[in-house]
């Protein structure tokens, strides 16, 4: 089981091995990883550090999502006019 407290949003690139991801209930949180299991790794440490600085700028913390979820998906087209 993994263990989240928000939900994550891991998005493929062109690239095979660079995936970006995003929480979409936990503004300003971003990173990126090499794998799929590399994005879930660094998301689990890393939403635990943005809600300690948050925390520590006083800044609002949502509630953790008692069902989080982890989608996987390709990273939206861009749209060039």
């Amino acid at each position: 089981m993994i263990e989240l407290e928000y939900s994550l949003v891991i998005e493929a690139t062109e690239e095979p091995d660079f995936f970006g991801f995003y929480s979409p209930e936990l503004e300003g949180f971003t990173g990126v990883g090499s794998s799929i299991e590399d994005c879930i790794y660094k998301a689990k440490w890393g939403m635990k550090e943005h809600v300690s600085l948050l925390k520590e700028k006083g800044l609002p913390v949502p509630p953790a999502n008692p069902d989080a979820r982890i989608v996987i998906q390709n990273q939206p087209a861009k749209i060039t006019v």
